[in-house]
């Protein structure tokens, strides 16, 4: 397993402590945890969190210089409609949705894959949509220092279509942007105008 892949982020004794903390909470809801249907959910719902926060472990940086290359190529790489699932800090409740990814490469490209991973080790850690979208976009410029990033991710919040305000079909989009994309507009509509096709 690659050191950048590493998903064992806790040991037994703190899977056992946080599946306790669950039971603990299905009983303050009213539930009995030793009932047939709810007996092995704890510790399904502690593994599960391990997984969802398995980010916290990864290295993005890592990721995009195990497979960083010289390459005198120096348009623009896109990498668009990476699926996207993330866990809302403030209700710990799911978004979901998908990054749009672009770099214009200064002597160096990456692997395509290790965009696409780097979006998932960012995602699969308690965020907020703006914080990670940022954290993509700097993550890349920092590692392969490119003309410029773009990053646009678009998503739904179960925060907002399962509780609060019940709106279900509400997008939130947020973009980011580094070099060339700031501050030269033709670059940046180009970017919009091929992620919309």
């Amino acid at each position: 397993m690659e050191i950048y892949d590493n998903t064992e982020k806790f040991d037994d004794k703190t899977i056992d402590d946080i599946a306790g903390h669950y039971r603990a909470i299905l009983s303050l809801l009213g539930e009995d945890p030793t009932r047939e249907g709810l007996e092995k959910t704890p510790m399904r719902a502690a593994k599960a969190m391990a997984f969802f926060t398995k980010g916290y472990v990864q290295n993005p940086t890592e990721i995009l210089l195990s497979a960083r290359f010289k390459e005198e190529y120096r348009q623009m790489v896109i990498v668009k409609d990476i699926e996207l699932y993330s866990l809302c800090e403030h209700h710990l409740l799911p978004f979901y949705g998908k990054a749009h990814v672009a770099y214009i490469p200064n002597g160096y490209i990456t692997g395509l894959s290790k965009i696409a991973r780097v979006v998932e080790a960012f995602a699969r850690r308690l965020q907020v949509q703006e914080r990670l979208t940022v954290e993509i976009r700097d993550s890349i410029q920092e590692a392969l220092k490119p003309l410029g990033v773009a990053v646009v991710i678009e998503a739904s919040h179960m925060c907002m279509q399962m509780r609060g305000v019940q709106k279900q079909n509400s997008v939130t989009t947020t973009s980011a942007f580094t070099g060339v994309f700031l501050k030269d507009q033709k670059t940046r509509e180009e970017f919009i105008s091929l992620i919309k096709q």
